[in-house]
This record gives C-alpha cells, sequence and structure tokens, in this order.
C-alpha cells in the first residue's frame, strides 16, 4: 500500500520454489505460482500458498490451533499489541527502508502487526507461518500482502539476499536462513518477550513468576551472522477483565498446571504487563 493509502499494482514476490534441490524464482500466474522448471503451487480461494514440502511438515495439524488465534485476534483489537506496535514501528522507521521495500515475518500468524507496518511504511511484505489456518485468515484480512504456508525452522522459501528486513516477533528464529534472505546489510528485528512479560498472570498460574532473560541467548545465536545496533523495550500494563484473561492463557501462555485450574476458575480482573525486549541487528 502506498503512503497515500492508494494500492500499489501487485508484483511478483521474491518466493522461491520449495521443491528440493530446486530454488528458482516462482513467477505470479492467474491462480498459480510457477518456476521455470515447471514446479507450480496453486493459491488458494483466499490469496495464499502453501510451498511446505511433506518433509518440512512435522504434522497435518501444524501449527496454532484456532481457538489461540482466535484469542489472540480479539486481544489484538482491544489494543493489547499497540504498545510492541508503537515500538516496531519506530524502530523499523529509523532503518530508512525505500517504499516498496520487501520486509518478511517468520512466525507472522494472523498477519495484524506485519499488516499494520506494511502500511505504516509502504513495504511489500511477506508473512510465512506454518498454519494454514493462520495464513488463510491473514490472506482474507490483507489481500494486498504475501502470505505463505512455509516451515520457517527450514530453508525459507524466499530467493538469496531479496529481503530488506526480516522481523521475528515472539516467533521462529532461524539465523542462517534470514542472513541468507536478507541483502547485504539488511535488518532483523526481533521482539522477545521480556523477563516480566505477563508477570502477574505466570504468578497466578505457577504460584510464583520467575524472570527469565532472553536478549543474551538470542545474541549468542546470531553474532555469527549479525551485528546488534539497537536494543529498547515496550512496556504496557492492562486491567484485563475475564474474558480477556482467558484469550491471554489462550492465546500467549502454554504453562497451566492443573493445580491451577481453581484459581483460573476464580478469575475476575487482573493488571497484567505486557512487555517485549526490542532488538535491532543487522547482517554482517
Amino acid at each position: 500500500m502506498a503512503r497515500d493509502g492508494s494500492m500499489k499494482p501487485p508484483g511478483d514476490p521474491p518466493l522461491a520454489c520449495s521443491v528440493r534441490g530446486c530454488g528458482a524464482a516462482l513467477a505470479r500466474g492467474e491462480r498459480v505460482l510457477v518456476c521455470p522448471r515447471g514446479h507450480a503451487f496453486d493459491r488458494a480461494k483466499s490469496g495464499y500458498v502453501n510451498l511446505i514440502q511433506p518433509q518440512d511438515r512435522r504434522s497435518l495439524a501444524a501449527g496454532d490451533a484456532r481457538v489461540e488465534l482466535e484469542a489472540r485476534g480479539r486481544l489484538w483489537a482491544a489494543g493489547a499489541g499497540e504498545a510492541l506496535r508503537a515500538e516496531l514501528a519506530l524502530r523499523v522507521g529509523e532503518l530508512g527502508l525505500a517504499p516498496g521495500a520487501v520486509a518478511l515475518e517468520l512466525g507472522c500468524g494472523t498477519g495484524e502487526m506485519l499488516a499494520a507496518l506494511a502500511e505504516t511504511h509502504a513495504l511489500a511484505a511477506i508473512g510465512i507461518d506454518l498454519a494454514s489456518s493462520a495464513v488463510d485468515l491473514a490472506a482474507r484480512r490483507f489481500p494486498a500482502l504475501t502470505w505463505v504456508v512455509a516451515n520457517a525452522d527450514r530453508r525459507l522459501p524466499v530467493l538469496d539476499g531479496s529481503v530488506a528486513l526480516v522481523l521475528v516477533i515472539h516467533g521462529r528464529r532461524n539465523p542462517a536462513e534470514c542472513a541468507r534472505v536478507l541483502t547485504s546489510g539488511g535488518h532483523l528485528v526481533a521482539a522477545l518477550p521480556a523477563p516480566d512479560d505477563l508477570a502477574e498472570l505466570r504468578a497466578l498460574v505457577q504460584g510464583e513468576s520467575v524472570p527469565r532473560e532472553r536478549v543474551g541467548a538470542f545474541l549468542g545465536e546470531h553474532e555469527a551472522l549479525f551485528e546488534p545496533c539497537a536494543r529498547s523495550a515496550a512496556r504496557a500494563r492492562h486491567r484485563f477483565t475475564r474474558p480477556a484473561l482467558l484469550d491471554l492463557l489462550a492465546g500467549t501462555y502454554r504453562g497451566a498446571r492443573k493445580s491451577a485450574a481453581a484459581a483460573i476458575e476464580a478469575l475476575d480482573e487482573l493488571t497484567v504487563t505486557l512487555a517485549s525486549d526490542v532488538l535491532v541487528l543487522r547482517r554482517r
């Protein structure tokens, strides 16, 4: 989408054939993507393309369940992601990307964050997720962007050196593949749950809230291929009613113990911290 709100004419996104040993560029047909070797991938009615290969699928029900996706959607609509969106928009804006630069998000889910950043900065965006249900919802809501079903833990179906920005937002990390698809000097922007993220909810569910620092490990995983440029944080405290707290449990928290059932059943209202550490790294 252009800065004036008009839609840019679609071009071929820098997608690569996912057939093992191929990797050639995919060109857009009427309802298909095809590579020069004749490998073809149908586009779904909603517009996304499934590029996952059988060896890359861990199960037939891979990715997040629809109940989790719907819970996150309600939280987004209620403004729970606004602080992180604003911080990411600031950091991406500081990169000075040209209009139409390609941004790629690993683990895009239903696409709200990627779509918001693409609109703010006039980016050509590609979202990748393992869950076809998530990608289908993203494609229906944001048809101007490119949505792909693929396993971000494996080889990304994206051409070498074709992406200006990779986004990892509380999602998958694949340093070698991120470096491969980025342009020389391209950037990786990551958001990691901060030590105090969901602290109040974790205390309720676990009986205590044990802070977990993730930045050091992330930087260690990426240091051979990336140099750190900036670090900041997004932090907000929200007063959630019971329905939203249940959405938080369904959409963001996976450590609920059976012993917490009574506490969860008694939930009424709770003020919860939503906090992320934001890192900007440059490809070496």
